[in-house]
């Protein structure tokens, strides 16, 4: 039976990134035009996101998404969200509808065909280098002015399979006070336990994520600290209820 589940996971998982590729190559065209123009954008994330939806339900994923507040067209926020997954990404785009740029980590740029574009439209980061935190800082300033969102998954990486939520970095919470747009707590539940980045692990199922209550940010410039504090609490509190 054990060797069974090994093959299942083996296969699992070349099938997780054939069907990252498939609907890229079928839209390639399409997508590679999307990306000429900076202003083009919102053309891009349109087909991110069906992209990300393939992916989630040829994986056998279904969701089950619980709004406490939806956002509004046409205004920026910072998203926000635990990381346990590479489908994080996937779920984060099939969620939000309004354009947001990632930022990420640049290793995730080595994915062959994924990373041509990851490369290009996301703002990457070296987490070992302060020179690459500043020009993420000033890149995600730019694509705020230009009316996009953020989103950052502010615990800087995927925590060790122990921890259930990692410490916050500054980053999110820096920018959206700096631009008082409201900050946008989202807990995923499930993406751990369906597709972490343990190797023979995951299996078909739901996924279920909350989008919390916004965060104002207007007028509270000097609260950097107790934000991120803030938000922390929330989504481990989620957590933390979910297991018992």
């Amino acid at each position: 039976m054990k060797v069974l589940k090994y093959i299942f996971w083996i296969l699992y998982r070349i099938w997780f990134y054939i069907m990252m590729a498939i609907p890229i190559l079928i839209m390639f065209p399409f997508l590679f035009l999307s990306i000429l123009k900076e202003t083009w954008y919102p053309y891009f994330f349109m087909m991110a996101r069906i992209w990300a939806k393939c992916i989630l339900i040829g994986m056998g994923f279904n969701t089950k998404i619980v709004f406490e507040q939806h956002p509004e067209k046409g205004r920026s926020y910072m998203f926000v969200a635990n990381h346990t997954s590479m489908i994080d990404i996937m779920l984060m785009l099939s969620i939000v509808e309004n354009p947001f740029v990632f930022v990420g980590k640049k290793e995730l740029a080595k994915i062959p065909l994924f990373g041509f574009f990851y490369k290009r439209t996301c703002i990457l980061v070296d987490r070992s280098s302060p020179k690459s935190r500043m020009e993420v800082f000033e890149r995600a300033q730019k694509r705020l002015k230009q009316g996009m969102s953020i989103c950052i998954f502010p615990e800087g990486g995927v925590p060790d399979e122990s921890i259930v939520l990692d410490e916050f970095k500054d980053g999110a919470f820096r920018l959206a006070l700096e631009h008082e747009i409201p900050v946008v707590p989202m807990t995923f539940y499930d993406n751990k336990k369906r597709f972490s980045y343990t190797f023979f692990s995951g299996s078909p199922g739901q996924l279920r994520a909350k989008v919390h209550h916004f965060i104002e940010t207007k007028g509270k410039s000097e609260i950097k600290k107790t934000l991120k504090t803030e938000v922390r609490t929330l989504i481990l509190n989620e957590l933390q209820n979910d297991s018992k």
